[in-house]
């Protein structure tokens, strides 16, 4: 991996699977390519989740569960829109926006954008 590290997608769950980090890797080198595209840092708010982790957090999606899945920080206007840029030239089809961060994820083929 050239952008990222593997232990930005650790779960970030407490006391449940140990910190483990099961990532696509066919998701991690779209994201690697979304990042190189994009030119501005992609910080990893969450990236793979255990069962409990992921229950704990309200989810009944398996996207992070699967490693097919992460939230990218995005505080500001600019930022954001490069982001959704490199996302989307990448190839990325399934994208959620929330004021905070930029979910992205390949669990199927259905193109769906969403807000938080």
């Amino acid at each position: 991996m050239s952008f990222f590290r593997i232990d930005e997608f650790k779960c970030k769950g407490v006391g449940c699977c140990g910190n483990k980090a099961v990532m696509d890797i066919l998701f991690i080198t779209q994201l690697e390519r979304a990042r190189e595209i994009a030119g501005v840092p992609f910080v990893i708010n969450s990236g793979y989740r255990c069962l409990t982790h992921n229950a704990a957090e309200g989810s009944t999606s398996m996207n992070h569960v699967s490693g097919k899945a992460a939230d990218i920080k995005a505080t500001d206007g600019p930022a954001r829109g490069k982001i959704l840029k490199g996302l989307y030239l990448a190839g990325f089809r399934r994208i959620g926006i929330h004021k905070l961060f930029i979910h992205a994820d390949t669990m199927d083929e259905i193109e769906s954008a969403w807000f938080y």
